[in-house]
């Protein structure tokens, strides 16, 4: 399986965003490390128990990975159509799958063979779970019914007709082996009980649904489909709390972090969207393509993410490294006479010198230039601005950034504190003629860039008031030069004396010269 890393990008806070707890959590994910699998990437599942295995169900195989292989550990691949959800039971020693023919298999993880194999369902089986208690497999099935198996003896023992359209989504009950929990293309969302053989109750979510989510305490029920994501009250009968609408395509998958519940949803619009106790969101991951399946480990520590190109992202949490600091003692530096060691040597008539070539060392700024890293090296400019008082490097990464064409993005994502410091250097060093052009296009480019959202920052918006200000004034002053510029030429010309302007002129014809020439 060949493997890639994409680009490293750097999240910014957006002006006048406010920076909590939960954002820097879920802002502490290392670059994706990017997988590709043979075909779309259905589902993925993680194993509950440690080492939290991930089975990625993709195309006509179910691959299952470690939390840190890039390569898959094992591989079912029996299946003469495509597969589909792949899930593991409890305690991940068993997994089961559906498939486009319309049958269920149960895999061992530790095998390959498939130790049972239901049939019953006339079209594709589209989604499988365990129950609870382990000994029970419910399944969905685009011929809108949900089945239950029973494992040891390989018969159904139950088949629930109430949909009338494919059913797509299914979440089973932990606390209650009886219970699970549906979703279908007809738009509604129901519960089944396996005592009484019908459902308990059916939400009307109003458009395909596309997955179901129960919470650990069972009270409260989530459900996506269209552009919307919402939460129902189990315990009020199946009532509507909130309906989500912060993607703009349709919501396709859910999950819940083990770390305080919170819930996150992906989107065929590309992105991810992580959402607080009340419902706001906290932060969005960015991918390249739509996204299909989600699934996160326990402790929060991978998320892994399936596309419809077939790519796999995974990210890992980052972990704080404990810096040892010397307080015991100080380390002893060299001593001075290994600095001047050699500095006094006088070579003889008869040696050899061998000059060594001195090394040039490019500045910091150069280096994340270099590195095509323009924002960074904006920043390390700016710096240097402050700490040395010379502008003349500043601008000259300026323009050099702005030959690449690259200006605008290194401008762009940029919080309060570093825009008014961008600023406060424009206003220093509009009027310098040596700095004037780069400038007025650094501003230009600001006002462009932040012209939505300048009133939420009245730092940025003073200081950009104070810009218009002083270039308002300098017009008038360049207006009022002109002006007396003109007066001075008028009484430069009134002033010139009239012999000048004879002398000038061209000297008169003699009439007697003339006539001795006729």
């Amino acid at each position: 399986m060949a493997s890639f890393k994409p680009t490293k990008v750097q999240v910014l806070p957006k002006l006048g965003e406010k920076v909590t707890e939960d954002t820097l959590y879920w802002r502490n994910y290392k670059s994706p490390v990017q997988m590709k699998e043979f075909g779309a990437v259905k589902k993925i599942d993680f194993s509950p128990l440690p080492p939290h295995n991930y089975a990625v169900t993709a195309s006509t195989r179910v691959h299952i990975y470690g939390p840190h292989s890039q390569e898959p550990i094992q591989s079912f691949t029996r299946f003469r159509d495509t597969a589909y959800c792949g899930t593991f039971r409890g305690d991940g020693k068993l997994l089961v799958t559906g498939s486009e023919e319309g049958l269920i298999r149960l895999f061992d993880v530790s095998g390959r063979v498939a130790l049972r194999q239901f049939s019953g369902h006339s079209k594709a089986v589209r989604v499988t779970s365990f129950l609870s208690d382990g000994l029970r497999v419910v399944s969905g099935s685009d011929d809108m019914t949900c089945r239950v198996w029973d494992i040891p003896s390989g018969a159904e023992l139950k088949t629930f007709t109430e949909h009338t359209d494919y059913v797509r989504a299914l979440a089973p009950s932990k606390l209650n082996p009886d219970l699970f929990v549906t979703g279908s293309y007809d738009h509604t969302v129901k519960m089944f009980d396996m005592r009484s053989g019908s459902s308990l109750m059916t939400m009307q979510h109003g458009y395909p649904v596309e997955c179901v989510l129960l919470y650990p305490s069972e009270a409260l029920l989530v459900s996506t489909g269209g552009r919307y994501v919402k939460i129902w009250d189990l315990l009020k009968g199946g009532q509507e709390l909130v309906s989500l609408k912060n993607h703009h395509k349709t919501v396709t998958c859910a999950c819940l972090s083990t770390v305080d519940n919170k819930l996150l949803t992906g989107s065929l619009d590309r992105h991810i969207k992580v959402y607080n106790s009340s419902y706001k969101v906290v932060h969005d991951f960015d991918y390249d393509t739509s996204i299909l399946s989600m699934a996160i480990a326990p402790h929060d520590e991978v998320i892994a993410v399936g596309m419809t190109n077939g790519v796999l992202s995974v990210r890992h949490r980052k972990h704080k490294k404990v810096n040892e600091t010397l307080t015991s003692r100080r380390r002893r530096g060299p001593s001075y006479r290994v600095f001047v060691k050699g500095k006094n040597f006088v070579p003889r008539q008869d040696d050899f010198l061998v000059s060594k070539p001195v090394k040039e060392y490019l500045q910091k700024h150069d280096k994340q230039l270099k590195s095509f890293e323009v924002s960074k090296a904006l920043d390390t400019a700016l710096q240097i601005w402050g700490r040395t008082n010379k502008p003349e490097v500043t601008v000259a990464v300026i323009m050099e950034i702005n030959r690449r064409g690259t200006l605008k993005n290194a401008l762009a994502g940029r919080d309060e504190q570093s825009l008014s410091k961008i600023l406060n250097f424009v206003l220093k060093h509009i009027f310098d003629p040596r700095f004037s052009q780069p400038m007025i296009m650094v501003g230009d480019i600001i006002v462009d860039l932040y012209k939505e959202v300048i009133p939420q920052s009245p730092s940025v918006e003073r200081l950009l008031q104070r810009l218009m200000d002083v270039l308002g004034g300098e017009t008038e002053l360049q207006h009022e030069l002109l002006q007396v510029l003109g007066i001075l030429d008028t009484l430069f010309a009134s002033l010139t004396p009239r012999k000048e302007v004879a002398a000038l002129a061209a000297p008169p014809v003699d009439q007697g010269s003339q006539l001795q020439a006729a």
